[in-house]
């Protein structure tokens, strides 16, 4: 069976107006079972990550200052969000869905987040909408429980995986691959072990071809145990910022094929939601609900 983490808490209050669209976390489950996709036994909520799992991959003072309430305003800006308590408590139970997903990928082949992909998080910093870095977590988790040797981390959201970049940057055992839009946010772009910087307007053909050749090179050449997925949805034509032309079927196919790929190879994978800003919810929600989708239709 698919396993899926996701929490109510995903769903988090934000100040009328705020760009960011919470309520996609609501949405995608209930149209998953709505459809017959899913089932409510699909879903787990996890409980709250050990912090000793963040602090094995962040700053200790930065995780007091997120824990107390006591970080820059400036940086909290840099975040996007208005950090309390509960974003805290939200940003732990992401991560440890991630680190369940991690196992249950492990026995399944396998195993989904409905939100995660906070890539942006640096070890001692937050940006980008992104307090801790899931996929981090999760990897420093693998690696010391010795469960993988060598871990891809497939960043396929619009923007660059700038925070897993650095944080992974001396690791070898962990490869950063981030297929992102050149011209977009972080205006700063770090350097992960593969960067496939594309054009403005890129559209389905071009992304394709990218995605195709340089993944399946890099499964022959790194030969990894675990995979991590960063299933953005951002880079649809109408996100508002993107600035990639990817139609909802060039979508669904990236994701077809980076599933396959990773049973074929038997390379277990855990997959996280990533961005997703398009004006209009369903465009949003129907993006993200293909990526389980597929998932169901080539694993289960």
């Amino acid at each position: 069976m698919l396993k899926i983490a996701h929490c109510p808490i995903y769903s988090h209050p934000l100040p009328e107006g705020h760009r960011f669209p919470m309520i996609k976390y609501d949405l995608i489950p209930e149209q998953l079972i709505y459809e017959g996709t899913c089932t409510k036994e699909n879903f787990f909520c996890p409980e709250p990550i050990d912090e000793k799992w963040v602090l094995n991959v962040h700053d200790g003072a930065y995780w007091m200052g997120l824990k107390n309430g006591s970080i820059d305003p400036r940086m909290i800006r840099r975040i996007g969000f208005p950090l309390s308590p509960q974003l805290v408590m939200r940003e732990m139970i992401i991560a440890r869905g991630t680190l369940e997903c991690c196992n249950l990928a492990k026995s399944n082949g396998i195993a989904m987040n409905v939100a995660g992909g906070t890539h942006h998080a640096f070890p001692d910093k937050g940006e980008g909408f992104c307090l801790l870095n899931d996929i981090g977590i999760a990897a420093g988790y693998l690696l010391d429980m010795k469960l993988a040797q060598r871990i891809l981390i497939i960043d396929l959201d619009v923007h660059q995986g700038n925070g897993t970049a650095v944080m992974f940057q001396n690791e070898p055992r962990v490869f950063t691959f981030s297929m992102h839009g050149k011209d977009n946010y972080p205006l700063k772009k770090e350097k992960s072990d593969l960067d496939i910087p594309l054009k403005t307007g890129e559209t389905d053909e071009i992304y394709l071809e990218n995605l195709t050749q340089n993944l399946s090179q890099l499964f022959e050449q790194q030969r990894p145990d675990f995979a991590f997925y960063l299933a953005g949805v951002d880079i649809l034509e109408t996100d508002k910022l993107g600035h990639l032309s990817v139609s909802r079927e060039g979508c669904r196919q990236r994701d077809e094929f980076v599933f396959r790929e990773c049973k074929r190879r038997g390379i277990p994978v855990a997959v996280l939601m990533g961005g997703g800003y398009s004006p209009r919810l369903p465009d949003i929600v129907e993006a993200h609900c293909n990526t389980f989708r597929e998932a169901q239709k080539i694993y289960f």
